[in-house]
């Protein structure tokens, strides 16, 4: 019998958990407040509020449920919606397993690679509000699992370290400024490979009520992730700059985009070093390598006019 998952929001997590439990022969249904997401025989989509709407008749009868909804990059936004929203779906989920994707922001900044017992209870802003959605998870009776990321790239991703911003002069040529240092180790996370990892998880009633890492590639510099597209672009690397620390420090003094870049400034100063070894046991998976994640991420941008330049 095929089995019905429900997937909330359609951003580069939820589109790609979508896309892939099709591809298992999945019914989907996807929920997100306009109808979007992928087109697909085995993929009906929703228009759903989370915030407003009754959850119940949409997640009834699911195998699982994989809450991707996200809100804007503020910390009282997150602070004001994100645990509302979660556990709405937890509750209308009632007892259906629910899988997470998660940063690693409740462990704060953690000296050497960051492991799946590191502790999380980081206290800070958005950091903060991520230790109390990880504890708030335990406490509900309804099952869950979160999968935790370090910064995004992939097809789809966008708004991310490894994204538009770095792509986009890719392509056209132009200089890149990244954050602090363009040659610390720093760990990215194809996104292919987080929603792989949320689905075998939320699969498996062994895993449920953890916190697993998706499977994370060996930890690179910015300015190797840019080498590594621009090769897979075929194009010259462009220069690559670095907007130093004291300036960033000064921007997020200010209230707005950089003041919230503030918050986690930390883990472009310093190595940042997601060790996924441990979940990829469990889970029985391995990361993309960077090279064959980068290719797929410049052919995506290469296929989608929306975002070609």
């Amino acid at each position: 019998m095929t089995e019905l998952h429900v997937v909330t929001g359609a951003g580069p997590v939820g589109w790609t958990v979508a896309e892939q439990l099709a591809a298992l022969g999945h019914s989907v249904r996807v929920l997100t407040r306009t109808g979007s997401g992928p087109e697909h025989p085995m993929i009906e989509r929703h228009a759903v509020d989370i915030e407003s709407d009754d959850l119940r008749p949409h997640l009834s009868g699911a195998t699982a449920v994989y809450h991707c909804t996200h809100v804007a990059y503020e910390n009282a936004v997150w602070r004001d919606k994100l645990a509302v929203m979660e556990n709405r779906v937890l509750d209308a989920a009632a007892g259906t397993v629910v899988a997470f994707p998660e940063s690693l922001y409740a462990y704060g900044r953690v000296d050497g690679p960051i492991r799946e017992d590191s502790p999380r209870d980081a206290t800070f802003r958005k950091l903060g509000v991520r230790t109390q959605l990880l504890a708030a998870r335990d406490a509900h009776a309804t099952p869950t699992v979160s999968v935790a990321a370090s910064d995004f790239y992939g097809p789809r991703v966008l708004t991310s370290h490894m994204g538009e911003r770095v792509i986009t002069p890719i392509l056209t040529g132009k200089p890149i400024r990244v954050v602090a240092s363009a040659d610390l180790p720093h760990s990215f996370t194809y996104v292919p490979d987080l929603a792989a990892a949320m689905i075998t998880a939320a699969a498996s009633p062994s895993m449920w009520n953890t916190v697993l890492h998706a499977p994370t590639a060996p930890a690179v510099s910015q300015r190797a992730m840019i080498e590594m597209f621009s090769a897979a672009a075929q194009v010259p690397t462009p220069k690559v700059g670095v907007i130093p620390t004291l300036a960033l420090r000064l921007l997020s003094t200010v209230p707005g985009p950089m003041k919230e870049l503030g918050d986690t400034l930390y883990q472009f100063r310093y190595p940042y070093l997601l060790d996924s070894s441990r979940s990829e046991a469990i889970l029985g998976q391995q990361p993309t390598p960077l090279g064959d994640g980068a290719a797929a991420t410049m052919k995506w941008w290469a296929a989608t006019p929306a975002v070609s330049v």
